[in-house]
């Protein structure tokens, strides 16, 4: 059954190549066994999205023709055969992959790798079809007290809970966050609220202000000329480094600052990820001697998830902060035109709620 019974067809943006974003109606989804079909309430602008969109494709989530977007929350509209979890109302936050709980890596415990990770793309539209395994191990009930828009939150939150935990940072450590980028910031915010000193390196100047409200001790603003490595050591204990250091920027040079930005012993968390065949330039004999752990995290876990779910839902995790500019869908194409050129506009721009027109207001917590 569907809640509102649509009309045929549904209003959805699909990506057909190359910066190629045309806004389609399309036959609304349908759900299969196990399946549900959700009307979505707020779908959330993406880093990942914005590389697809200038790409064209994503080897691994989506092949053009595609309903593009993955971040998202809405309200179950039909339930397929054998849905127990869930009915006909509820509010949800379906994450958008699941693993296969079966083949080599999920049997280690890094379902991150599974060999059959199913991904799940479709956010910017008016309904959205999840699929059964992601209903089954991956879709969040959300409260009434959260909003749809925070909830959505949830997926790029557990990205960064899965690289958090990672780097094994404890209470007191000092945490380097390179990049004021979404996934930054959420670093940022993440290590605050766990205890820990947080600086930020940031580029500009409107990133400073965001770093500091979401719980960055000190930041470093890089300048033409400055030994950005040098100002960052200065600001940890007797010039020796930070505990962890997370590269959010996915550059070759931040790769390098982060190394040289680790104390001995301490731990770099490579979390961007630069295009394939980048090649940087490490120092192995800082690595070697000083005894650097360094690692990469990729994607996240039903647990990470569950993790930043409990986040976003006990309210500790400052939602609001992140989502700065609303559209509707009609305007998607739009949005990611205007996300691929900076200006005075949309500088300080960190994500854009979008908010189908069917559905009300972007906050909604219907």
């Amino acid at each position: 059954m569907i809640v509102e019974h649509p009309a045929e067809t549904m209003l959805a943006a699909v990506l057909y190549g190359s910066e190629d974003l045309r806004m389609e109606q399309i036959p609304v989804p349908r759900a299969g066994k196990g399946e549900v079909v959700v009307r979505v309430g707020a779908a959330l602008t993406c880093g990942t999205d914005l590389k697809v969109y200038r790409r064209g494709y994503h080897a691994a989530m989506l092949k053009p023709p595609a309903v593009f977007g993955h971040e998202m929350a809405g309200v179950v509209a039909e339930l397929g055969d054998g849905v127990k979890k869930f009915k006909v109302g509820d509010r949800v936050a379906p994450m958008n992959s699941a693993p296969c709980d079966d083949c080599f890596y999920c049997r280690r415990g890094q379902q991150n790798l599974c060999e059959r990770l199913l991904f799940n793309n479709g956010a910017y539209a008016e309904y959205m079809r999840i699929p059964a395994r992601i209903v089954e191990k991956n879709t969040m009930l959300v409260p009434d007290t959260v909003l749809l828009q925070h909830a959505a939150l949830t997926e790029p939150l557990a990205c960064v809970m899965h690289g958090f935990n990672a780097t094994a940072a404890q209470a007191g450590d000092t945490m380097v966050v390179i990049g004021a980028g979404p996934i930054g910031l959420m670093f940022i915010h993440v290590a605050q609220l766990s205890g820990l000193r947080v600086i930020a390196v940031v580029k500009r100047d409107d990133q400073v202000g965001a770093a500091r409200r979401l719980g960055a001790a000190e930041v470093v603003k890089i300048g033409d000329g400055a030994d950005t490595v040098a100002a960052v050591r200065k600001l940890t204990c007797n010039g020796r480094g930070a505990d962890v250091v997370v590269e959010a920027v996915a550059t070759p040079t931040a790769w390098e600052w982060a190394v040289a930005m680790v104390r001995k012993g301490g731990v770099v968390n490579f979390f961007g990820g630069p295009p394939k065949g980048t090649v940087v330039r490490l120092d192995t004999n800082r690595l070697h001697y000083g005894d650097v752990t360094v690692k990469a995290s990729f994607h996240h876990t039903p647990a990470a998830c569950a993790a930043a779910f409990a986040l976003v839902s006990g309210g500790r995790f400052e939602c609001a902060e992140f989502i700065t500019r609303t559209a509707t869908l009609a305007e998607v194409p739009a949005v990611f035109a205007r996300m691929m050129t900076r200006s005075a506009e949309n500088l300080a721009d960190i994500k854009t709620a979008i908010v189908p027109s069917r559905n009300g207001a972007g906050g909604s917590r219907q």
